[in-house]
């Protein structure tokens, strides 16, 4: 089910352009409208149901409805975020709720390194050769256009 926006919790991040459901949608389908100021997504139909936009909202206006072999029918899934986990609170038909913890990173806050610890030679981050090929794919070169 796609995302969806309560509009009573939304106050569009306060925004003077950009929301934070905006900034983290991987498919750019939450819009804020100025007038209402709140967010909401323009395509239901195009959304990939990645949880970004529910997990990022500072006021927990975004929800997305689970499918059956995720949460069982009618049972609601919240997703409340630290800095270095993810607790999800199941809260099912009958009203008994469910919570589960776990680890969102491996390494502290702000240590990760954009290269991942590998050596580069001047763009090569930039290029469109990833920096394992073409040895990880066993050949020579990478054919190039």
């Amino acid at each position: 089910m796609p995302s969806f926006v309560i509009p009573d919790k939304c106050d569009g991040c306060k925004a003077l352009d950009k929301t934070a459901c905006q900034h983290i949608c991987p498919n750019d389908l939450m819009v804020l409208d100025k007038e209402t100021m709140k967010a909401w997504n323009v395509e239901p139909e195009l959304c990939w149901e990645c949880y970004n936009c529910v997990k990022i909202c500072p006021t927990d206006a975004v929800e997305v409805r689970g499918y059956a072999d995720f949460v069982p029918m009618g049972a609601t899934v919240t997703p409340m975020r630290s800095t270095d986990t993810i607790l999800w609170t199941v809260k099912f038909r009958n009203g008994t709720i469910k919570r589960f913890k776990f680890p969102i990173r491996t390494t502290a806050e702000g240590s990760a390194v954009p290269d991942g610890g590998w050596e580069t030679k001047g763009d090569d981050l930039k290029s469109p050769v990833l920096f394992t090929e073409p040895a990880s794919l066993g050949l020579d070169d990478v054919p190039t256009l």
